[in-house]
């Protein structure tokens, strides 16, 4: 009977997830390369989990976010993140209105389906703050209001990490909130001169939208049914557990270390990427290798480095890698 399903399953999933193709291949006419960007913001398009880009200036990062955006029939926003900017600025305000004789409420730029939160390090705490209620309860509250926010609702935010001037260092705590952390690495040498040759030609590509957020909406209810098997979340949890405990999983080089491992979000979220990630291969169930392709994204920024770690230039991403590679496939 189960196999059955899992046929039934999987051919409705070739159905629904031939939009995928097409949102690749809209991106691809202004995004060249950076395929894993791609996936990455899809994943949480589908997943309905905000995606931190992590890259040099140059790489494309704010450009793909605004093609995605385009691609899709929604609202978009886009928050300049500086010093000086406030709580107000992002999330709106109360403005006397001498007409009505009343305080009315202005709705600030987080009220939108794609959320960009360019450069989100170099706002202050409060006003980083003051994204996250959006961000984990879907709503901002206003005064005495509280307004929900538009449905689907994603913040795609980034920030450079070689900058330390001027720039205010997001908490674990607040980073915890994004369900991926992408890290955006150079363009291949192909790729670079594919770039230059389509820059100097001056033509930017128009971008259509090509789905609508109904659409969106009725994607991630299809995702939802893609089959994790009880093998695959046990291999979940283990994965997380030995960020906690690397010691019960023969890890006992490592243990040093890690300050303090990944949280139960940590585990929510590589079973929700995983399921994306097994839709966006157009399969009805996850497989192992989808969990370890989306692994490094969920885990690189939940881990806590120690000072011994930072002292030997031991990284979250060997950590996460070594871990992945110790522990159990099933």
């Amino acid at each position: 009977m189960e196999s059955f399903d899992i046929r039934a399953l999987n051919e409705q999933i070739e159905r629904q997830s031939a939009f995928v193709t097409n949102l690749q291949a809209g991106m691809a006419q202004v995004i060249v390369g950076q395929k894993h960007l791609v996936e990455s913001l899809l994943i949480g398009l589908l997943s309905d989990g905000h995606v931190l880009l992590e890259g040099v200036p140059g790489l494309a990062k704010t450009q793909a976010i605004k093609t995605l955006a385009s691609l899709v029939d929604a609202q978009f926003s886009r928050i300049q993140f500086t010093p000086d900017l406030l709580p107000a600025d992002v999330i709106g305000t109360m403005i006397y209105s001498q007409k009505e004789e009343a305080f009315q409420v202005e709705k600030g730029p987080v009220f939108a389906n794609f959320v960009l939160a360019d450069e989100i390090n170099r706002a202050p705490a409060k006003v980083q703050s003051a994204l996250l209620e959006a961000m984990q309860e879907r709503q901002v509250t206003i005064g005495k209001e509280t307004f929900q926010l538009p449905k689907p609702f994603l913040v795609l935010a980034t920030q450079n990490p070689i900058e330390q001037e001027g720039t205010y260092p997001l908490p674990e705590a607040q980073v915890d909130r994004f369900m991926l952390k992408v890290i955006i690495d150079y363009p291949k040498l192909e790729e670079e001169k594919l770039i230059v040759r389509q820059n100097i030609k001056g033509e930017a590509p128009e971008v259509k939208p090509l789905m609508s957020t109904a659409e969106i909406m009725e994607a991630r209810a299809v995702v939802r049914q893609v089959y994790l098997d009880e093998k695959i979340e046990q291999y979940i949890a283990d994965i997380v557990f030995a960020t906690r405990y690397p010691e019960k999983y023969n890890l006992k080089d490592i243990k040093d270390y890690i300050e303090f491992g990944a949280s139960p979000r940590a585990s929510i979220n590589l079973a929700l990427a995983a399921r994306a990630y097994a839709f966006i291969k157009r399969r009805g169930y996850v497989i192992p290798e989808d969990v370890r392709a989306v692994a490094h994204d969920v885990l690189r920024h939940r881990v806590g480095l120690s000072y011994e770690a930072e002292a030997n230039n031991i990284t979250a991403e060997e950590i996460v890698s070594k871990i992945i590679n110790k522990v159990e496939v099933p």
